[in-house]
């Protein structure tokens, strides 16, 4: 290749390698004809019954005693055969797999993963679609009201570009693959979606609809070019029908430039509204589910010890709050207000408190305080031991050391109100 580049274009074609680890079988052994452990990524991709995956990997063998083993532990692995999962899944599993220095391990259930990711994908672009499909979504320059929701997502975007961008430059293919994966899932899926609901399907008013609807596809089209080179097939399908949503007019994704992050799209002061958010949300989610809740029953919630600020973020966000949390009521209490036997969950400083009064299984609570208590004291073990640790105190930054003692000062509380609880309960 460098010959022929030099000859009939005057450079080399590359001047870098990038070279990866053995891609071995799930249990680690090396692929091999002979042990008949090797997969055809065509039959990965397009699926394959099991008596052909036999017949395959029983042919033509170089030691042929060996077939009746090598076909007792195909059909011990690979029960129903190979389904199908398609180019994509397979392509962001070798990317996820990736690690310097390491031979890859390969294991049929990270393509069943990534196989459910791309579905993920797929299956957010017709929520997007549904929405915003035959909609305003300001393509013209509409005005627009961005709730704190929407200027929570593009920051989050800002940042995952800026990782994905660093990994590439460095050839760490597995935390680009990564970082793609957390945002589109964790974020863009399980929490945007989600927000962005009430304001669509209640009375908001249009420009904040709008705005809602162009960050929808807006940030949707960016992260399809994000993740293209990782799974080219399903981004392409999807960017043809997102494109002219978002006002492009392209044949193809292959000529749209790769994102790059802007620093000015990063709003701090949005993403720790949301992530407020997500703690009353996830703190709710958590007594229901240890406490055998249903997810349709609404919730009496008890506010204890909230600041102003907690009563402000409660005001902006009440309606995102009912929606996701299903809440039945929310009072606040008095500083000295006896608080009735409830059960207890942490947003910092404030009490999420739901009354188990004909609710809750007192003895399962105080199993969940248990559990708790245990998992603060872990991490509180931890957090000391790196202060202790004078190495890490002399070494590391004087702001990471302050953020450690923080967190120590903040667990030590958390700790000392579970104990109260737990007496209380008891």
């Amino acid at each position: 290749m460098i010959m022929m580049g030099l000859k009939f274009g005057g450079d080399v074609p590359f001047r870098e390698v990038y070279i990866h680890g053995l891609v071995r079988d799930s249990e680690g052994a090396k692929m091999s004809k002979s042990k008949g452990n090797v997969l055809d990524p065509i039959d990965i991709i397009d699926g394959i019954d099991l008596e052909s995956l036999v017949q395959k990997r029983t042919t033509g063998l170089m030691q042929p005693q060996r077939a009746p083993a090598i076909e007792k532990q195909t059909r011990k692995a690979f029960g129903n055969g190979i389904p199908p999962h398609g180019t994509d899944a397979l392509r962001f599993t070798f990317a996820s797999l990736a690690t310097t220095g390491r031979d890859v391990v390969f294991d049929m259930g990270r393509v069943d993963g990534y196989r459910n990711f791309c579905n993920k994908l797929w299956n957010a672009a017709r929520y997007v679609l549904m929405n915003t499909e035959d909609q305003d979504c300001g393509v013209n320059g509409e005005p627009v009201t961005l709730g704190s929701a929407d200027q929570w997502i593009i920051s989050r975007l800002q940042k995952t570009e800026t990782t994905v961008i660093e990994a590439l430059k460095t050839y760490r293919m597995d935390l680009a693959a990564q970082a793609i994966y957390e945002f589109l899932w964790d974020e863009y899926c399980d929490w945007y979606l989600e927000l962005c609901k009430p304001v669509l399907q209640q009375d908001a008013e249009p420009e904040r609809q709008r705005g809602t609807r162009r960050t929808l596809v807006r940030v949707l089209e960016t992260v399809l070019r994000l993740a293209h080179p990782f799974m080219p097939f399903i981004t392409e399908e999807i960017w043809q029908r997102i494109a002219p949503l978002a006002g492009i007019d392209s044949p193809t994704i292959m000529h749209q430039r790769y994102p790059a992050p802007a620093a000015e799209s990063e709003d701090q002061a949005a993403e720790a509204e949301v992530e407020w958010i997500q703690r009353f949300i996830l703190g709710l989610r958590r007594i229901r589910g240890e406490m055998d809740i249903p997810p349709g029953r609404a919730l009496p919630v008890l506010l204890n010890n909230a600041s102003t600020m907690d009563l402000e973020r409660l005001e902006r966000h009440r309606t995102a709050l009912d929606f996701l949390g299903r809440l039945e009521s929310v009072e606040v209490l008095d500083a000295n207000a006896d608080t009735p036997e409830s059960a207890l969950a942490l947003v910092g400083e404030l009490e999420l408190r739901v009354p188990i009064d004909g609710l809750i299984d007192k003895a399962a609570e105080l199993l969940r305080l248990g559990r708790e208590q245990e998992r603060l004291e872990s991490e509180l073990k931890r957090i000391q031991g790196k202060l202790q640790n004078e190495a890490f105190v002399n070494k590391a930054p004087a702001e990471v050391v302050a953020r450690e003692r923080e967190k120590l000062a903040d667990i030590q509380d958390a700790l000392s109100r579970v104990g109260e609880q737990q007496q209380k309960m008891a």
